[in-house]
């Protein structure tokens, strides 16, 4: 994928998580869940690329796969131009320093019987960063940096709001003065008012050190105001990525157009109908042939049931879709007008026919 600056921080190639089905007495593989099924971009340092999708899509094992918090089954990580599914030991241990991760449930993420202090403190030990008096001013500051008082250190998770833990969370990410964080769902548990503060929190910490995030999110409005580049997923795959400030304007894909339809907005002028898809997700176990989306897309053509869409590219926006790859060659690549003319099409489709 198109970089916004020379070199990406992060390189996700052909990133491949499949879960293997056992059944019978001996437990034998008959199947396997594909819940990452050729997954490619990159994150240039300093940066932040936000993955949305629907529920089960497969954005929280991306995160967790680059991390390999969960084994990959194939495909290429790069992090700092480490190839994180080659390094092991020691060298995949020093490595995790440099990437964390911050939860999406803060009320399950920390240990409920360690202080705040130990619970930040644990990862220093493990990577052996300092002496005491190191590791206490470190916490310290972390603590400090995401607005958490100093008499926190002693006290225990169940004593703070969910909010408050949420901050500790990233804390806990930040003691360790990391480069890139994988962000899961960081505010899905959080209340409305205190959403926006963490939001803030995040894209602060990340303006002033200098870190690239993963934002995974299914809150399209949350991931427009923390990203730089979008990526839609949907079924294990990345269907359309595009800079954040244009993908709404610009949306070419049926399933992008169908998500942004279902934000709601007090601009009247970007209101939408709202483009209810027909049927559930399909099971990752049995993707469609072709087009994963075409069984619940309006505009499917016969193409779309047996071809799979190759990635086509306007400048630094990149869909896979054939009646988008249609239109933007009618268009001359004008990607305004081609989507323009995605929007009209799913607009004429009869109110039965979308949900």
């Amino acid at each position: 994928m198109t970089s916004l600056s020379a070199e990406p921080l992060v390189l996700v190639d052909d990133l491949q998580t499949h879960f293997p089905i056992r059944r019978g007495l001996l437990r034998r593989q008959v199947g396997a869940v594909r819940a990452v099924d050729g997954v490619s971009f990159s994150i240039p340092r300093g940066r932040t690329l936000g993955l949305v999708g629907e529920s089960g899509c497969g954005k929280t094992t991306v995160g967790r796969s680059i991390l390999r918090l969960v084994e990959p089954t194939d495909g290429r990580i790069v992090i700092g131009g480490h190839d994180v599914r080659e390094l092991g030991g020691a060298a995949l241990r020093a490595l995790r320093r440099r990437m964390q991760i911050v939860f999406q449930d803060p009320y399950g993420s920390l240990n409920p019987r360690m202080t705040v202090r130990r619970i930040l403190e644990e990862g220093l030990i493990v990577h052996r960063m300092g002496d005491a008096a190191d590791r206490l001013r470190r916490i310290q500051q972390a603590l400090d940096r995401t607005g958490m008082p100093a008499e926190a250190l002693e006290r225990y998770p169940h004593e703070f709001s969910g909010g408050q833990r949420q901050r500790i969370a990233i804390a806990r990410a930040l003691v360790l003065e990391p480069e890139f964080v994988v962000l899961d769902e960081p505010i899905s548990a959080l209340d409305v008012s205190i959403q926006a503060q963490v939001l803030n929190l995040l894209v602060d910490l990340r303006d002033r050190l200098g870190l690239t995030y993963l934002f995974v999110s299914h809150d399209l409005s949350a991931v427009e105001y923390v990203a730089d580049e979008v990526a839609v997923m949907y079924l294990g795959r990345i269907v359309e990525q595009a800079a954040a400030f244009d993908l709404r304007r610009v949306a070419l894909h049926p399933y992008t157009i169908a998500l942004f339809s279902a934000v709601p907005s007090v601009d009247v002028h970007r209101r939408r109908r709202r483009i209810v898809l027909p049927g559930d997700v399909p099971s990752p176990a049995r993707p469609p042939s072709g087009c994963r989306f075409h069984p619940r897309c309006p505009l499917a053509e016969a193409a779309c049931r047996t071809v799979d869409p190759p990635a086509t590219r306007v400048g630094g926006h990149v869909v896979h879709c054939h009646v988008a790859a249609r239109e933007l060659e009618r268009s001359g690549g004008d990607a305004a007008a081609a989507a323009e003319r995605m929007a009209a099409a799913l607009a004429t489709v009869p109110a039965a026919a979308i949900g």
